[in-house]
């Protein structure tokens, strides 16, 4: 897979040297600059650059195709979340990790272009779910909590599909904040923008918020069903991905 959009290219990585790219990259945007950010995954992973022209990466991410539900247990994402329910799931699912942005980077025709990607993913392989962890950067979690009412009030996961505990280190935002009621601006801002992408297409979230102290980070395990998608956003999904 190789494209452009507008000021970007967008292609698969094809060598070692692609690999390195990415991971520095990653290291910046999830450790700060020092320390490895390679995992076990990143062997099985499709990984996707998204580059100026000039060649200078700027967004990364990692797809991992899965066959049906039951292959949802060896994925990264359960590691940290019971996701019994979603081995039920009838159909190909596709795995989304490491989704970063180079910090400073602004233009939201970065996000763009790597949504193009993983649209002629799902497209390819016939996706039905598309899935991963969305990240919140810090463990404090009362500096996140107008986001986590508004994900408790409109986006939690279907009962079937809701994952359960597994990580030993979690905030039950969905228990801890009934009653409470988010305003629904303010949360919106402080929603990640890959987070907000998902909900925006009908993606649902965890009622529980995994505490990351490697990366610093929150994560809530997040999935998109998409023959759940607006017909308008798909069709608008696709446009861009052409």
């Amino acid at each position: 897979m190789r494209f452009t959009k507008g000021r970007y290219r967008v292609r698969l990585t094809s060598s070692a040297a692609d690999i390195a790219a990415a991971l520095e990259l990653r290291q910046l945007a999830f450790r700060g600059g020092s320390g490895s950010d390679a995992d076990a995954f990143d062997r099985i992973c499709q990984h996707v650059l998204v580059e100026t022209h000039h060649g200078v990466p700027v967004c990364c991410l990692r797809l991992l195709p899965l066959r049906n539900g039951p292959e949802i247990a060896h994925s990264y994402s359960a590691q940290f979340y019971g996701l019994g329910g979603l081995e039920g799931f009838d159909g190909p699912m596709m795995e989304i990790g490491r989704f970063c942005i180079r910090p400073g980077e602004r233009d939201p025709d970065i996000l763009r272009a790597a949504w193009a990607a993983v649209t002629r993913f799902v497209d390819a392989e016939r996706v039905e779910l598309l899935f991963g962890c969305s990240s919140f950067e810090g463990i404090e979690e009362d500096a996140h909590e107008d986001a986590f009412m508004l994900l408790k009030d409109r986006h939690l996961a279907p009962p079937r599909w809701l994952p359960n505990v597994k990580a030993p280190s979690v905030i039950r935002f969905a228990q801890r904040l009934r009653g409470k009621v988010a305003d629904p601006k303010r949360a919106a801002k402080a929603l990640p923008p890959l987070l907000r992408s998902y909900l925006a297409m009908g993606g649902w979230v965890s009622d529980h918020a995994v505490v990351d102290r490697d990366l610093n980070t929150l994560h809530v395990f997040t999935a998109l069903e998409i023959r759940a998608i607006p017909s308008a956003r798909a069709k608008l999904m696709r446009a861009t991905a052409e």
